[in-house]
């Protein structure tokens, strides 16, 4: 993609822009046709150290088994990152860790390679137990044990919502070997489904707590109750190793880093030292290949401007994720690009759980070019074809950026990430750049590119009655494509809050 900016131009100067606005200023620009320079882009010292002292460590010198070696290179796994050099020797030691790197840095193999090679030495009853907040991360972390275990008779399984109980009661009963869950199913076994079911959970060795800043964050819609109560059937802590990985290291995950205690109750008596180990988290929040821009846009037509800004020369074949922050708008957002003929699925938690695998497979095999989405899928997805994302909504948490942006730019690739900002979102954007330490340019592919021009030319006309079709679609209980919906639910438990949509 061409990166042209106006570095110039100020994110705080937003003014409010009506659709008479739009159609001044493109023709203002059409006149003016001076071309902007490009936005500087230079890779951080710390990190070329990092990439030369990665290419001279092997997984080898750190004391991984060939077993273990051979599966990653299968995986196309050579090197270690950061983030892998500094835990994989300690947590073989047997020492706790708390270890927080940017997104798409491979926290995961970082606490799965150990738990492996230490499974292996002793391979009985539930080994390791996996916490994390999401069920589509849940169940990229499960095919990434099965992979890297695909030699052994390692016996994983996932316990997440939507999937029936009885069958993950049963498989409980089993002693696997991995368990990974999310915290609100696995507490509901806990809870409900006895002590033949979930007595192999109090002979764990690990417990690792993965997008931990997630599932310790405190206020509204809070994971930690959940997480307690899993925590209260697994062994005392002197008992375990705990691992906790984060790519945005928050005050409740630094609390635990300073007190350098290994139990997760406030207030508890420090029992041994914590490994800890931070990469980057301070000075790169976001990858150095990312590429962010801001384009702005008037409130009543932010649609408009994704569909032309989806239809650029430089955009119009890149997978795309397109984030919002409600359910009802990633909804009207698929049925109005489906009707405009986009390829596009969606994944959110409005969907069934074997449609939001299905989608998420869609998508990530390219039969779907875009995925409409909410925050479900800003944590940990590793989709490597990502070249853009779009927040179509301006998150309200800085953090919430770190990850959705996070699902591009990943493992040295380079990425784009475009933030639709309404004359509303300007003090989130100022905020979001105090975070990530880096300011965002406003996108521009060049004078041959004027999306305000295409805009009024070619969008306002006919994404406005595809929007309409979309909100009647969903209303009728119609699914993406037209079809009647089977379930009987129809739109109408959602039509409420569709009304709340920007």
């Amino acid at each position: 993609m061409a990166t042209a900016s106006r570095t110039s131009t100020s994110i705080s100067r937003i003014k409010p822009r009506t659709a008479n606005a739009v159609s001044r200023t493109a023709a203002a620009k059409k006149v003016d046709g001076s071309r902007p320079t490009k936005a500087p882009s230079s890779l951080d010292n710390g990190s070329a150290v990092e990439s030369a002292l990665s290419s001279k460590t092997s997984f080898a010198s750190l004391g991984v088994h060939p077993w273990l070696i051979a599966a990653l290179s299968a995986m196309a796994i050579t090197r270690p990152t950061g983030i892998q050099k500094g835990c994989i020797p300690e947590i073989l030691k047997g020492k706790d860790c708390i270890g927080g790197s940017r997104t798409g840095s491979g926290k995961t193999m970082a606490f799965a390679v150990p738990i492996l090679q230490k499974w292996a030495v002793d391979p009985v009853g539930i080994y390791a137990v996996v916490l994390t907040p999401t069920r589509e991360l849940a169940l990229q972390i499960y095919e990434q044990f099965k992979a890297i275990s695909a030699s052994q008779n390692l016996k994983p399984i996932l316990v997440t919502g939507g999937a029936d109980m009885r069958e993950q009661a049963l498989a409980l009963s089993q002693r696997p070997h991995v368990v990974i869950a999310t915290p609100g199913r696995l507490a509901d076994h806990i809870s409900t489904s006895g002590e033949d079911t979930i007595c192999g959970l109090r002979r764990a060795r690990f417990v690792v707590l993965d997008e931990a800043d997630r599932l310790l964050a405190s206020g509204h819609g809070s994971m930690l109750p959940d997480v307690e109560t899993c925590l209260s059937v697994l062994p005392p802590p002197m008992e375990r190793q705990t691992c906790l990985f984060t790519a945005t290291v928050t005050p409740e995950v630094r609390a635990l880093k300073d007190s350098r205690q290994q139990s997760l109750a406030p207030g508890a008596k420090p029992q041994k030292e914590v490994f800890v180990c931070e990469v980057d988290t301070a000075v790169l929040a976001i990858p150095q290949t990312l590429r962010q821009h801001y384009l702005q846009v008037p409130t009543t037509h932010r649609e408009v401007f994704l569909h032309i800004l989806l239809l650029t020369p430089a955009n119009i074949s890149r997978p795309t994720i397109i984030f919002t922050n409600r359910t009802a708008t990633a909804t009207m957002l698929e049925h109005m690009l489906r009707l405009l003929e986009h390829r596009v699925t969606s994944l959110h938690s409005g969907l069934a759980q074997r449609q939001r695998i299905d989608n998420l497979s869609r998508f990530r095999a390219g039969a779907a070019r875009i995925l409409v989405a909410t925050d479900v899928a800003a944590r940990g997805l590793d989709i490597p074809e990502v070249a853009l994302v779009i927040n179509y909504d301006v998150p309200r948490d800085p953090d919430d950026y770190i990850h959705r942006v996070g699902r591009t730019a990943r493992a040295g690739r380079s990425g784009d990430a475009v933030t639709l900002v309404g004359q509303r979102d300007v003090a989130l954007v100022l905020a979001i750049e105090e975070r990530v330490g880096r300011k965002m340019v406003e996108y521009d592919e060049g004078e041959d590119v004027n999306i305000e021009t295409r805009v009024v030319r070619d969008g306002l006309k006919i994404v406005g009655e595809r929007k309409r079709e979309a909100i009647l679609e969903i209303e009728e209980g119609r699914e993406v494509g037209g079809k009647r919906r089977r379930d009987g639910h129809g739109g109408s438990r959602r039509l409420g809050k569709l009304m709340a949509y920007k």
